[in-house]
């Protein structure tokens, strides 16, 4: 292996332990809530928190296929890490979008490909959410791995 590839794999295996990191402090978060009306609440207030997403990006082209709501996201490039920006007109799907944010924007297209959101599981989302706020929270990660995947 060359010194680049090295250092590469290096970065990745950081960023994996960032990764974990990040997402054990999601769960840990929401283990502080005793039942899912607080913890929807505390989703609704991470939207409240979510940066205003400009007027001039909400166009077709980022329009996300596959959700329910209206979600559009954009994608940015910073110093080779991808800048994810999103908003939905839901507050509890722009709740999951600042979760799916704190785990994905500001890393490199190797990081997020090598990052399963473990964090859905451990808060039990996949078990509270309704079917289409499941399938929109898939697809908002899909297209974030696709995104990745052509910037890599």
């Amino acid at each position: 292996m060359s010194a680049g590839a090295d250092r590469q794999q290096v970065d990745v295996q950081q960023a994996d332990i960032q990764q974990a990191d990040i997402q054990q402090e999601i769960v840990d978060d929401f283990a502080m809530f005793s039942d899912w009306s607080e913890r929807y609440q505390y989703l609704i207030d991470l939207a409240k928190a979510l940066p205003a997403f400009p007027e001039e990006l909400k166009t077709e082209a980022n329009l996300l296929k596959g959700c329910q709501s209206q979600v559009f996201v954009y994608f940015g490039a910073k110093h080779e890490q991808l800048d994810i920006q999103a908003i939905s007109d839901s507050s509890i799907v722009s709740g999951l979008i600042s979760l799916v944010l704190r785990v994905y924007s500001g890393r490199s297209p190797a990081e997020i490909l090598a990052t399963e959101p473990r964090f859905i599981d451990g808060i039990g989302l996949s078990k509270n959410l309704s079917i289409t706020r499941k399938n929109g929270l898939a697809a908002l990660i899909a297209r974030i791995k696709a995104e990745a995947g052509l910037r890599r």
